[in-house]
């Protein structure tokens, strides 16, 4: 019986064995097609700054109308926890969004975009997108979980 060959592993955009300045790297199987707006897997070394779900209402506990205007209170709030944490989007190695309408997620692809590039620059972490039936807050559109690494 033979063992399938698991692909290799590409560390991306490194040298062989280094480890960028900002203690992160991005985890990319060679040969696999490249991912766009996410990473595959991240490695890092430091101090881990984690949020719980994040959704889109504001320091006085109003929630933002509507998709679009929930992500980005959402993506706001989380770059203030990081803050609060000695951290940066930059650091960021994992988002996981959950979202009560898949559709109304992907007809909004392109304006999510730019207001992820807006807040968080061109740094794409390993990323998770699930539709759930239902938030906490019955209002909530989406909720997002972060997980940072800062760098020693």
């Amino acid at each position: 019986m033979s063992t399938p060959k698991a692909p290799t592993l590409a560390v991306l955009p490194l040298t062989k064995g280094e480890m960028p300045a900002t203690g992160l790297q991005i985890l990319q199987p060679s040969g696999w097609p490249a991912p766009k707006g996410y990473a595959n897997g991240m490695a890092a070394d430091g101090r881990l700054v984690v949020t719980g779900g994040v959704i889109g209402w504001d320091h006085q506990g109003h929630l933002a109308a509507g998709f679009v205007a929930q992500v980005r209170q959402t993506l706001s709030n989380i770059s203030a926890i990081l803050a609060e944490g000695g951290a940066r989007p930059e650091h960021l190695v994992r988002l996981t969004w959950y979202v009560v309408d898949m559709e109304e997620y992907l007809a909004n692809l392109k304006t999510l975009g730019r207001i992820y590039r807006e807040l968080f620059g061109a740094h794409y972490p390993a990323m998770a997108l699930v539709q759930v039936v239902r938030l906490v807050e019955k209002a909530a559109r989406v909720e997002i979980e972060a997980t940072a690494v800062v760098p020693r």
